[in-house]
């Protein structure tokens, strides 16, 4: 059997009838060229869109972000312009920005019209209610206004400008040409610029509140800066007693007070001039409240009760005084004040005090190792105009320790509510002044144990102010 080779041939594509080469490129390159323009679209869109992104991270200034929100929305959707209208602090809606996409020298003679009618549009629509912007669909009227304004033949897509559920405007891009049509790419691509819009508006909200919230912890620490001058930086030297004290304030501007005043008329100006046998007054004090508008009655009382002292008056003369004096303003604030004054003269060892209903100082007897309250008939300061205050006084033995207070010690609580009352610190205070002859170590013991009591780690609701003398035994 005989094999014969196959010969080799090239094989050919069938050709239809009247289809020749050149026929056949023509759509390979009509494809090619819309496939390169559908690239090139999509290249610019994606640089606009990331424009904006970086515009949104970088722009510390609001209105130069807005500035670009029709801009950018109008050219990646192929559309003629677009409007921005914002709903202002106010209430009010106000177009806030325009764009035209129009480089032609008429381009001011069309556009002008048509913002100038959107602004009227807009300004009308406000003013139409007083209450149409708080209804519910106040957008869907709006868009037949803007409608409207933009004349016969506008092809018209608009979108809402949200925060959370909050509605803060609206962007509207348009075109006038017959064969545009509002495509749901289009209409995303709008939807993103919108929800873009709304992230700068938060954001720029949040920066404001932000810097307010700046502003005022400044101005609040410059108070309590004010207020920790007006306290006494030391004790006082008095013959025959040492001193210690401390106040510690719930938040950066307390109500408690605190204050050793000079009694002698030639010291009170210049207290380098005081003499160690110089009689000296002791206060302390509590404004009703926290915060702020306690720390402004307590400077307001400071100043008061020293002016009052100059008179040289008894202490329940003082605090009568006081509270005619005080009375109007803290009737109008709805405030009052707990306020125990009292004054030592070294010569005659005798404490003379008044109580305006704060609670009693404790008295700790070195000889008999009791305790006992000083107290006296008297209103809270800024309660009745006419208020009649008693005095009292007692003699101080070497060794005595008084105790000056305010609530924040027996209200101070635990997680559970438990509070440490008077009890507890009545039993503090005999078992440190039965172990430590120095004050500053008795007062340290006192916020010692209230913070164990409430807890390592909570902090006090309430002011916490301690004075403590101790009158001196002999050497």
């Amino acid at each position: 059997m005989t094999t014969v080779p196959l010969s080799k041939s090239k094989s050919k594509s069938p050709v239809r009838p009247g289809m020749e080469g050149g026929e056949l490129a023509a759509p390979v390159v009509a494809l090619k060229e819309l496939v390169a323009q559908l690239n090139h679209e999509q290249n610019s869109t994606q640089d606009l869109l990331g424009s904006l992104g970086f515009a949104l991270r970088s722009f510390h200034n609001l209105n130069q972000f807005l500035e670009l929100i029709p801009m950018v929305a109008s050219r990646v959707t192929k559309a003629d312009g677009g409007a921005l209208m914002v709903l202002q602090p106010d209430g009010e809606l106000r177009l806030e920005r325009f764009h035209f996409n129009d480089d032609k020298p008429n381009y001011e003679k069309r556009s002008a019209p048509l913002k100038r009618a959107l602004e009227v549009a807009t300004e009308q629509f406000s003013h139409q209610d007083d209450q149409t912007l708080s209804r519910p669909g106040w957008a869907s009227q709006l868009d037949s206004w803007v409608t409207h304004a933009f004349g016969p033949g506008v092809k018209l897509f608009g979108t809402s400008i949200l925060q959370r559920t909050l509605e803060r405007g609206r962007l509207y891009i348009f075109s006038y040409s017959p064969t545009y049509e509002w495509t749901e790419s289009r209409q995303k691509l709008v939807r993103f610029v919108a929800d873009q819009t709304s992230v700068a508006l938060e954001q720029d909200e949040l920066a404001g509140e932000l810097r307010q919230k700046q502003r005022l912890d400044r101005e609040l620490e410059i108070g309590a800066e004010i207020q920790r001058q007006l306290l006494p930086r030391t004790c006082p030297k008095v013959e025959g007693l040492t001193f210690a004290a401390r106040c510690e304030t719930a938040n950066r501007v307390g109500g408690d007070y605190y204050d050793f005043i000079p009694t002698r008329n030639d010291v009170r100006l210049n207290q380098r001039k005081a003499q160690a046998s110089d009689p000296w007054g002791i206060a302390i004090g509590d404004v009703m409240g926290k915060g702020v508008p306690a720390g402004l009655i307590m400077t307001m009382l400071r100043g008061m009760l020293r002016a009052e002292v100059l008179n040289g008056h008894p202490p329940a003369r003082i605090l009568q005084h006081l509270n005619r004096v005080m009375y109007a303003d803290l009737e109008n604030s709805n405030r009052f004040v707990t306020l125990f004054y009292s004054v030592y003269d070294p010569r005659t060892r005798i404490l003379q005090y008044s109580n305006a209903a704060h609670n009693p100082p404790l008295l700790w007897r070195f000889a008999t190792k009791s305790l006992h309250r000083l107290d006296s008939l008297g209103m809270l300061v800024g309660l009745e105009h006419n208020s009649h205050y008693e005095g009292g006084q007692v003699k101080l033995e070497p060794g005595d320790v008084v105790v000056y207070y305010t609530d924040g010690f027996t209200d101070a609580a635990t997680i559970d509510g438990d509070r440490f009352d008077e009890d507890n610190l009545i039993r503090t205070i005999q078992w440190a002044c039965q172990r430590y002859d120095d004050p500053q170590r008795i007062l340290d013991t006192l916020f010692d144990r209230v913070q164990q009591f409430i807890g390592p780690k909570k902090r006090n609701d309430d002011d916490m102010t301690l004075v403590v003398l101790k009158a001196n035994l002999p050497r």
